[in-house]
């Protein structure tokens, strides 16, 4: 039995660079992204997940690395 994409059992439609507790679920304690199979995010999801990640480093609100 396969796990379900995170987000498509929550039915969450736009993944928000703003929502940074939701990313943070996604990142290990030196806050890099986790692998696909270790979060069993659907390819695409994961994609728009890296971009959100990406997008909320640049603007400061998740940090680039974790000491």
């Amino acid at each position: 039995m396969t796990k379900q994409c995170f987000f498509k059992q929550n039915n969450v439609q736009h993944i928000d660079y703003k929502d940074t507790e939701l990313l943070k679920k996604f990142l290990n304690p030196h806050a890099r992204i986790l692998t696909t199979k270790r979060t069993n995010v659907s390819s695409g999801a994961q994609r728009k997940l890296a971009l959100a990640v990406k997008r909320a480093r640049f603007m400061g609100l998740l940090p680039y690395v974790a000491q």
